[in-house]
């Protein structure tokens, strides 16, 4: 009954609601941008590569890796083997044109996120939508309610389904039973994510930067492997994905259940673009001007979408394996990864969803952490009050690997929507801080300077800002 009611909240809220929301917010801030996520990818590749000023600060690099860290996740296996088995071939396509679309969309909440950030006592940096919210558009209730569901997304929805997609993968081994095997896995993997994120927000980026790096590129090496012994499905392979993408008729017969939705719903699931948690990483990152931490964040959704979800749905369909509804999820991509390795295949996607899931569940917990700080008038919640939120946060890690699929993935998607449906709106209202800074940012670029950035520049008033000061 639960499950039903999420699915019609679910089916709603991303078509009509979410798709229009999204395409509008995309295509206005790629015009306004003049395409910035595909006109200075170069320079995003450059930023990356800048140290840290210090030791005891974060760079570029390492606020991309915590933001990577939870887009790259269990979506990147068996969100995209869903969509395809559920939605078809075509939704690899939609997943493509929404990550480019929403690539502007990262550009612009974390060049935000920057502008409108905090600074410690300590010197360390803090933000996010909920600063961005309050500070420029003074709407504290709008700003606590962003925070609510942050919280109600990251540490329910997302870690819920997170943990359900880990367990599914050990189906395919002759020990998985349905009655007590999910609530085994759901137990280890529960303590082992208490037990991490008792230990604070910067050991979770110490562990996410050395984690996600060899996890993606592993993962990536063995997908190109298995595609490449597939090389003669190949062509057909493509034709699948175009055909289907473009057969209006049937999209358009089943909207819901489409490959349009459910290239949109596991896109946005997967590369987050827009949703508005990137930018709590963004806002920690040293940099000398808001847009080299907006440039960076593109290049993390295109890791996660063109690279990581494209390996997956190429090796998938290049395998020759039949999908159906009964396959979707693990199966579908363990079958097709055994068609070239064999029984090592499984057991490779399995090690590779432990390292999804365990970077996601620690990576989703540090933006909850900093959506708490918010709530509790911008101070850190009391050492006991945090030691029960995390066991709580831990046991929603063990009911998640108990509940049905269905029910998985529509709590996900409808509490991460409540995010976007927030985020999106006001990054619309606020974009021309973003294009303004980006126009700055470009100008100081092209006289040879490394920019620095000034609020006075781009007509803004220091006294409102915590940051950017002379």
């Amino acid at each position: 009954m639960v499950g039903e009611i999420l699915d019609k909240i679910d089916s709603f809220m991303y078509y009509p609601v979410l798709i229009i929301v999204m395409g509008l917010a995309g295509a206005y801030f790629t015009i306004t941008t003049k395409g910035v996520q595909i006109r200075l990818f170069t320079e995003s590749l450059r930023l990356l590569m800048e140290p840290a000023e210090d030791s005891k600060t974060v760079s570029s690099l390492q606020a991309m890796l915590v933001s990577t860290a939870s887009r790259v996740g269990t979506g990147n296996i068996i969100g995209v083997s869903t969509a395809i088995c559920l939605g078809g071939p075509g939704a690899c396509f939609w997943m493509w044109v929404m990550c480019i679309i929403g690539a502007s969309s990262a550009f612009v909440e974390s060049t935000l996120a920057q502008v409108y950030k905090r600074k410690k006592a300590n010197g360390d940096r803090y933000g996010g939508p909920a600063y961005y919210i309050e500070e420029a558009l003074h709407a504290p209730f709008a700003a606590a309610l962003f925070c609510v569901f942050l919280i109600v997304t990251y540490a329910v929805g997302f870690n819920m389904l997170c943990s359900y997609n880990l367990q599914s993968t050990f189906a395919a081994y002759s020990f998985y039973n349905p009655e007590s095997t999910p609530m085994v896995i759901g137990a280890i993997l529960a303590v082992l994510t208490g037990y991490c994120v008792l230990g604070g927000g910067k050991r979770i980026i110490k562990l996410t930067s050395l984690v996600v790096p060899v996890m993606g590129v592993a993962y990536v090496i063995i997908s190109l492997i298995a595609i490449l012994l597939n090389i003669t499905n190949i062509p057909q392979m493509f034709m699948m994905i175009f055909k289907d993408a473009f057969d209006f008729e049937a999209i358009f017969g089943g909207m819901a259940g489409s490959c349009l939705i459910y290239g949109v719903k596991r896109g946005l699931y997967s590369n987050e673009a827009g949703v508005g948690s990137a930018p709590n990483a963004s806002a920690s990152a040293k940099v000398s001007h808001p847009v080299k931490q907006g440039l960076v964040q593109t290049l993390s959704v295109y890791i996660d979408t063109l690279l990581l979800c494209t390996a997956t749905a190429l090796m998938c369909l290049s395998s020759g394996v039949e999908r159906s509804e009964a396959v979707s999820g693990a199966p579908y991509v363990q079958a097709a990864i055994s068609t070239v390795f064999g029984e090592a295949g499984p057991l490779f996607i399995t090690v590779a969803m432990v390292l999804f899931a365990f970077t996601t569940l620690l990576g989703n917990l540090y933006y909850v952490d900093n959506a708490l700080i918010f709530l509790n008038n911008k101070k850190q919640p009391s050492n006991g009050f945090m030691k029960c939120f995390h066991i709580c946060c831990a046991l929603v890690v063990l009911f998640g690997a108990i509940i049905p699929m269905n029910t998985a993935w529509a709590a996900a998607d409808i509490t991460m929507g409540l995010m976007t449906l927030l985020n999106l709106p006001v990054c619309m209202l606020l974009g021309k801080v973003a294009t303004d800074a980006l126009k700055d940012y470009e100008a100081q670029r092209e006289a040879g300077k490394n920019p620095l950035f000034l609020a006075k520049n781009i007509g803004l008033n220091e006294a409102e800002l915590d940051f950017w000061k002379e």
